[in-house]
């Protein structure tokens, strides 16, 4: 079903994206949101109303919806910002929780031509789009970093947009990891303009899709809905990977989210923790 809803969110995206004019406006938190997200998440909660009635559903543009124990949650177009500018790195996130646990998640880039997605138990997989029967999925796996020092760690939203506490966070994170992406001075409160998100020529719309293919060993997000974090949980994990919240809580309705190589996610927890005055110096 998670493919069928993708599809149906692709074609709708696709046919926007290709006839350009696409106009958004401001959301209260100052994020855009456009005609197309609100398409999108209409259509993908209509259809989980027909086939699975008793589901809950949750999306970042209309809200909560259903008491049931199964939930979707779902980002009609993670990356508007790429999607408005006529730039490739966006998609829709759709995720499964059953109780308290993300057992599915799917990440479709139509614009890219590329979809991701896991299932608990069965391995994280990608894919071309068109999706060719005959074509095997890839499947997906983390780097085998073990040393913060010789780890990239992609880091989202850029210094400018963070609290000051989230700035000394990245900036004690980038000063033990090899590189960040992007690289820049995480003390620095200047202008955010030309700061590219981490996905940014990469081939994915997510920085924890860098993660789960292999690219970079970690991504910090400081700032989140559950709709920007659910359908990445099982897919990292499922590559091998780790995600918790900044405590180290495994919740999808964190405010910020750490994902990983194995190895690596307790050593950046650990930094994490000293930079918030929870851990030793």
């Amino acid at each position: 079903m998670a493919h069928r809803l993708a599809d149906r969110a692709d074609a709708i995206a696709a046919r926007h994206f290709r006839a350009g004019g696409i106009v958004g406006r401001a959301k209260a938190d100052g994020s855009p949101v456009t005609a197309v997200d609100l398409d999108i998440e209409h259509t993908v909660r209509a259809l989980i109303n027909d086939a699975r009635p008793g589901d809950a559903f949750l999306g970042e543009e209309f809200g909560g919806f259903g008491q049931g124990r199964r939930r979707w949650i779902v980002d009609a177009i993670d990356g508007t910002a790429s999607f408005l500018a006529g730039e490739p790195e966006w998609g829709t996130l759709i995720g499964l929780a059953d109780g308290d646990d993300v057992g599915l998640g799917m990440v479709t880039a139509p614009a890219c031509g590329q979809r991701w997605w896991a299932v608990r138990e069965s391995g994280a997989w990608a894919a071309a789009l068109p999706r060719a029967p005959a074509v095997p999925p890839t499947r997906l796996a983390v780097t085998a970093a073990t040393e913060l020092r010789d780890a990239t760690i992609g880091i989202w939203p850029p210094p400018a947009r963070l609290t000051p506490r989230d700035r000394r966070l990245a900036a004690g994170l980038a000063a033990r990891a090899r590189a960040t992406v992007p690289a820049v001075d995480w003390h620095d409160t200047t202008s955010s303009a030309a700061v590219r998100k981490p996905s940014t020529g990469s081939g994915t719309c997510h920085g924890a899709l860098l993660v789960a293919t292999g690219q970079i060993d970690a991504f910090l997000l400081l700032g989140a809905g559950p709709w920007d974090i659910a359908a990445l949980i099982p897919i990292v994990e499922e590559a091998g990977g780790a995600y918790s919240d900044l405590s180290g809580h495994r919740s999808d309705g964190a405010r910020s989210a750490l994902f990983s190589a194995f190895a690596l996610h307790q050593r950046i927890l650990d930094v994490i923790a000293v930079g918030s005055g929870r851990g030793p110096g």
